[in-house]
């Protein structure tokens, strides 16, 4: 069915425990701006983007609303994870459009640098695929290890860096949580993740990311994308 609404979704839900800030990290500044700036402020202006949703933990929502609240058609509360978040977009997107008709980009507010060829590349093949997710190949061998030892180094060319946007019709993604939930045994850190193991007939699709589009989880992420932006701005 032909898509007739393209919604992103910006995953603020978490605090970032990892990161050791005083405030959660999408609340730091890169650049004169929160991240989560960043991230609303480059899907409010892709074109083919119709609506921003943002995912905030409750007590941040009166920040956020100062910070964005003229580029987003809502502001939610988060979850205890980030699939609970997510659930509660999905959610909140299911009651107010039609799910077979709404595409759905999935986005880290950690990821500050998206970029609008990476965002028109996943609206893009969201008219073609069900599920998509935003990748690099990976420039380092990977090892397999288990109690101290290596057990297996799979061939580099097959193994890719998740990023985000991760990107899918509503009502795939909504039904595959759906069943991720009622299974007390799982407990996803990525979306493509919950479609594979519950959806496993719905092919995932890879679009390519980009090195710049950098994940900040801890302080020295925050100091490499501002570089970064530093070196992207004309001479």
């Amino acid at each position: 069915m032909t898509l007739k609404r393209t919604v992103a979704v910006v995953l603020g839900g978490g605090v970032g425990t990892r990161f050791g800030a005083a405030l959660p990290k999408q609340l730091l500044t890169l650049d004169g701006r929160s991240l989560v700036e960043h991230c609303v402020a480059a899907f409010a202006a892709a074109p083919a983007v119709d609506e921003v949703l943002l995912v905030m933990p409750a007590a941040y929502h009166t920040e956020a609303k100062r910070l964005v609240g003229d580029q987003v058609s809502a502001i939610i509360e988060g979850g205890a994870t980030r699939s609970d978040s997510v659930r509660n977009a999905l959610a909140h997107l299911g009651a107010r459009h039609r799910p077979a008709e709404t595409g759905v980009l999935i986005h880290d507010a950690a990821r500050p640098l998206v970029s609008q060829p990476i965002i028109a590349a996943c609206v893009a093949a969201l008219a073609e695929h069900e599920a998509i997710g935003t990748a690099v190949p990976t420039s380092d061998t990977i090892l397999v290890v288990g109690n101290g030892t290596i057990s297996d180094i799979p061939p580099r060319e097959t193994l890719y860096r998740a990023q985000t946007p991760q990107c899918f019709r509503l009502d795939v993604i909504a039904r595959a949580h759906a069943l991720a939930a009622a299974d007390p045994d799982f407990a996803p850190t990525d979306d493509c993740g919950v479609v594979l193991r519950y959806l496993p007939d719905t092919p995932v699709h890879v679009v390519p990311g980009s090195e710049s589009n950098i994940k900040v989880t801890y302080p020295a992420d925050l100091a490499i994308a501002e570089a970064l932006l530093r070196n992207a701005r004309p001479a």
